[in-house]
């Protein structure tokens, strides 16, 4: 079995609420975006991978990398070989300035297809058939509106919610302990600042919050100030957490150690696939950490793949359940089967990733 082609798509929908994260205010991310890749082999076999991306110009580059540089080189080569295809395609994002990592991802859903097994049993097994989800996110909005969508969420069954801050320590204060006197005691409460906050800005919001029972403080600082991790690790009772802006084990490595996060959130797109994410999680397992893979507003192929990923972890935490409306994840597929149930995300049972993408559904956000 060789790889014969490598074809990328780019998708795009308009969001029902424009998302403005804490570090630009007045910016607004406007709609969902995504690159799908597909592998071909010369026996017709076909493996998917995505990578979700914030403009069109991120979308070119993706395929360029993906395409006239890595394909290259994957053409003709056998797709078993994956440490070896890792390395080189790893190598390649590091010399143009890219991260390109979603194509390895293809790799593994062809092989799993070929040999009629989920990625999951390719990965050692599940050590979880379902997986405990937690509704992400509460996104930046006047109070009485966060509340009510704190509200929302415990009636639809989660007993876990995320919240954005970064409105300012007080407003953020006033936000989280609001919320917390809706849903009780007994829902768990995350913050999320996508990296919005100076260290002392951090640490005054985690000490006025401590009361409140916080699962864990999201991404308080930029992801290279790993002092700031640290002191805010050793200052705080709250968890702090993060790693969906880091990309390697190495990076992951100084984020546990000196950083002294106690959970990492990997995303399977960005990270480098399944090969280094699986060296990942045996990095954080060996420091006594556990893992809470980033999703966010990923299509249904990257969340297939981070399913996946996620039942093989013995050191597993929580999985992230994207609840705002995205057709990329929700319209696409033939069967909806990656959507929150009763508290749970279950793992797809299929060859490969699991899914099946319909094609016509996909035309509508087909933007070349």
């Amino acid at each position: 079995m060789k790889i014969k082609a490598i074809e990328t798509y780019f998708f795009e929908c308009p969001l029902e609420k424009e998302f403005h994260p804490s570090w630009i205010p007045a910016h607004a991310q406007t709609a969902n975006r995504c690159v799908i890749l597909k592998l071909i082999t010369d026996d017709g076999i076909e493996g998917i991978s995505a990578a979700s991306v914030f403009s069109e110009e991120q979308a070119r580059l993706a395929r360029f990398i993906a395409v006239d540089t890595i394909g290259r080189f994957l053409i003709g080569m056998d797709p078993t070989e994956l440490d070896i295809l890792t390395r080189v395609i790893n190598m390649y994002g590091f010399m143009l300035g890219g991260r390109p990592w979603f194509v390895e991802v293809a790799l593994w859903d062809l092989i799993g297809k070929a040999l009629n097994q989920p990625v999951s049993t390719l990965l050692g097994g599940r050590h979880h058939e379902k997986l405990e989800a937690y509704a992400s996110s509460i996104m930046l909005m006047e109070r009485s509106e966060m509340v009510k969508e704190a509200k929302d969420l415990v009636k639809q069954g989660f007993k876990k919610i995320k919240v954005k801050v970064g409105l300012g320590v007080e407003t953020d204060s006033g936000n989280i302990k609001a919320i917390r006197e809706t849903v009780g005691p007994d829902i768990g409460i995350m913050l999320d600042a996508n990296c919005g906050f100076s260290t002392e800005e951090a640490l005054r919001l985690g000490v006025m919050v401590e009361p409140l029972n916080i699962l864990w403080f999201e991404e308080p600082v930029p992801p290279h100030d790993l002092e700031g991790y640290a002191r805010l690790s050793d200052s705080l009772r709250i968890p702090v957490v993060g790693g969906e802006s880091e990309f390697t084990r190495w990076g992951f490595r100084d984020l546990i150690l000196r950083g002294k996060v106690s959970v990492i959130q990997p995303d399977i797109a960005r990270c480098g696939g399944f090969t280094e994410a699986r060296k990942i999680a045996a990095l954080a397992s060996s420091h006594g950490v556990t893992v809470a893979p980033h999703t966010g507003a990923s299509g249904a192929v990257s969340i297939a793949a981070a399913v996946h990923w996620a039942s093989s972890l013995s050191n597993l935490y929580l999985f992230e359940h994207m609840y705002t409306e995205n057709p990329l994840r929700t319209k696409i597929l033939k069967e909806p089967i990656l959507e929150f149930q009763n508290g749970f995300v279950k793992v797809p049972s299929g060859p490969g990733l699991g899914i099946e993408i319909d094609k016509n559904k996909m035309k509508k956000y087909l933007k070349d």
